[in-house]
């Protein structure tokens, strides 16, 4: 056999595509590959679309995968009814699957005979008898070759192969018809060798297809890269968005079972309240209807008695004998008021209802259960008290100069953060010079009234219309600023905490918040505070709350401030006096003694020693 030249390869070719072009016009294609194609129809699942895997067959006469109509059935499930994806034939139960031995023997013959069709997908253009894959493609020929045709073809350079493809004319120019071998890169558009010297193009940079290629894979890899780092950006907020949606979740939850605990209790209580009330004003009507009833029965023998008498003035009236009349007795007084101021008496002391005592004990009972709330909140509070609700009894704080004490000194033994140590502070000698403290109207809550000399604060239940001032605390806080500032040296005042059930007392920035969450006392960075709910004591800054081991043994507590040395002391007024806990700070501002006014009185002596 002699060598196949590059005319001969060119001749095949010739007469491969007259014998293509003769079949298609005498309508005798490739019967095996039409009769494979319609095999390959009928062997598709209707679900996933290739061809069937374990397939099985439905009581209608359908055929699916196991895969696709067990999930088919699943997704069916929540509904509870069932029915065949092909023609809806619906079912009571999910339909039991019978496997199809018969079309899973055609179906794998089917795949053995071609093996690499689904691979690519496209087949030789020169096997016209059978469907043959190809394994390359030649743009110049446009055609595609499988691996005996390829050995064969032509190996000159115009010779362009390339993966099968069954678009190869778009691998050409639509204008000349010739292989697209630039990039035009001021016009982004691949181009022939015509192109290139057209007037259209001429002149402009041009690269090799395969390097402008290499260029635009550099640059989407890069971009492939910022991608990634965004979407994992992405993912991480969006776990950090899930996380605190799922805190924010359990939170509410939370305050829910808080809310349905707290109303649940509100309403036994008013029931009780109710039964209460009910129970006294049955009691007043029975004593009422008694003394009414002693009253009635009293008049009732009065009658009797008065109807006695006048039967037998009837009597005398009617006799003829006059020594008889003259010598009956006397019938009596008929107009007897003594009787008639004892009944009333009777009637004023036991004949009406009480009103104010029903009044009474229903606002008091309604008093106890609003203290309750508040009692509530204080509780759910890990250390600070909070007053949103008002109070029954008015709250009291007034400044008055204190008696004359020693001072301590900034040396003592700090209370630690979750230690249990108080140590004792040291005192120093000489009497220090006293000055009051007023408090700053500007910034009092509207539920707070302040005394005209500026040393008395009072919670009230009625808003104080204060004017509306920058500087001024919302209602909802009850709370009050110094009129001093102290931005430098030692001063101390004390605060008289004696019958009140919550109180805070300390000192803050004049730039603290006057409304919302950070305006409180200690619940921001800008202020310090000792507080007090019912018998637990803590100390608070920043929202962090330290809870003191022991009670304090005094109803005054003294605040003692070194600004120099960055630090609020606290310490309880007793003999000798005793150190609560010290805040360290670096001040970058002055400072205003601050109160927050809760349940009970409480008196606030000012005083300060400068060095």
């Amino acid at each position: 056999m002699h060598a196949i030249t590059g005319a001969d390869c060119s001749r095949t070719e010739a007469l491969g595509r007259m014998v293509r072009d003769t079949v298609v016009l005498m309508g005798l294609e490739d019967t095996p590959a039409m009769a494979s194609a319609d095999l390959s129809q009928d062997l598709e699942c209707p679900v996933c679309l290739t061809i069937y895997t374990d397939p099985v067959i439905l009581r209608c006469g359908h055929n699916f995968c196991r895969v696709c109509i067990d999930r088919v059935l699943d997704t069916q499930e929540e509904s509870g009814v069932y029915s065949c994806p092909e023609c809806r034939d619906a079912y009571r139960a999910r339909p039991a699957l019978q496997r199809n031995i018969a079309l899973r023997k055609i179906a794998e013959h089917f795949l053995s005979t071609q093996p690499d069709q689904e691979e690519t997908g496209v087949r030789c253009t020169y096997c016209i008898h059978s469907a043959v894959p190809a394994v390359m493609s030649c743009l110049l020929c446009d055609a595609s070759l499988c691996d005996n045709h390829l050995r064969v073809h032509s190996k000159a350079p115009e010779h362009v192969l390339c993966d099968p493809n069954t678009s190869l004319e778009n691998r050409k120019c639509s204008i000349h018809k010739k292989i697209l071998e630039y990039y035009c890169t001021e016009d982004a558009a691949c181009i022939c060798v015509s192109c290139r010297l057209d007037l259209e193009h001429r002149g402009h940079q041009v690269e090799m297809v395969d390097e402008a290629s290499e260029k635009k894979k550099r640059k989407l890899r890069n971009d492939l890269q910022r991608l990634m780092a965004k979407t994992e950006e992405a993912e991480k907020r969006v776990q950090s968005l899930e996380e605190r949606k799922r805190k924010a979740q359990e939170k509410a939850n939370g305050e829910s079972k808080r809310a349905t605990a707290l109303f649940r209790n509100l309403r036994r209580q008013l029931d009780d309240l109710e039964k209460r009330v009910l129970s006294d004003i049955m009691r007043q009507t029975e004593q009422v209807s008694q003394s009414y009833n002693d009253v009635i029965q009293q008049l009732v023998i009065k009658k009797e008695e008065l109807s006695r008498k006048m039967r037998h003035i009837e009597e005398l009236c009617n006799m003829t004998d006059p020594l008889t009349v003259l010598q009956e007795s006397d019938t009596g007084d008929l107009c007897d008021t003594e009787d008639r101021e004892t009944h009333d008496k009777q009637l004023h002391d036991g004949g009406d209802l009480d009103v104010a005592g029903i009044s009474h004990i229903l606002h008091t009972g309604l008093s106890d259960i609003m203290s309750g709330v508040i009692v509530q909140k204080h509780t759910d509070t890990q250390a600070y008290p909070h007053s949103s609700t008002e109070d029954k009894v008015p709250i009291t704080a007034k400044l008055s100069r204190p008696r004359p004490q020693p001072t301590p000194t900034a040396q003592h033994t700090q209370h630690q953060a979750g230690g249990t140590n108080i140590g004792a502070a040291q005192q120093t000698s000489g009497q220090p010079v006293y000055a009051d403290i007023l408090l700053d109207v500007n910034t009092a809550s509207n539920k707070i009234h302040i005394s005209d000399d500026r040393k008395t604060a009072t919670w009230t239940f009625r808003s104080q219309n204060h004017p509306e001032t920058p500087e001024r605390f919302r209602w909802r806080y009850p709370q009050v600023l110094s009129s001093q500032k102290f931005s430098s040296g030692r001063h101390y005042w004390e605060v008289d905490v004696g019958g009140s059930d919550f109180w805070s007392v300390g000192m803050c920035y004049p730039s603290m918040d006057r409304g919302g969450d950070q305006s409180e006392i200690g619940y921001n960075k800008k202020s310090w505070c000792l507080c007090r709910k019912y018998d637990q004591y803590s100390v608070i800054h920043d929202r962090k709350g330290i809870r003191l081991p022991d009670e304090i043994p005094s109803d005054r507590v003294r605040i003692y401030l070194d600004y120099e040395a960055g630090q609020i002391s606290f310490y309880a007024q007793c003999d000798p006096i005793r150190h609560l806990h010290t805040f360290t700070a670096a001040f970058t501002e002055p400072l205003n003694a601050a109160l927050w006014v809760g349940g009970g009185s409480t008196r606030i002596s000012g005083g300060n020693r400068r060095r």
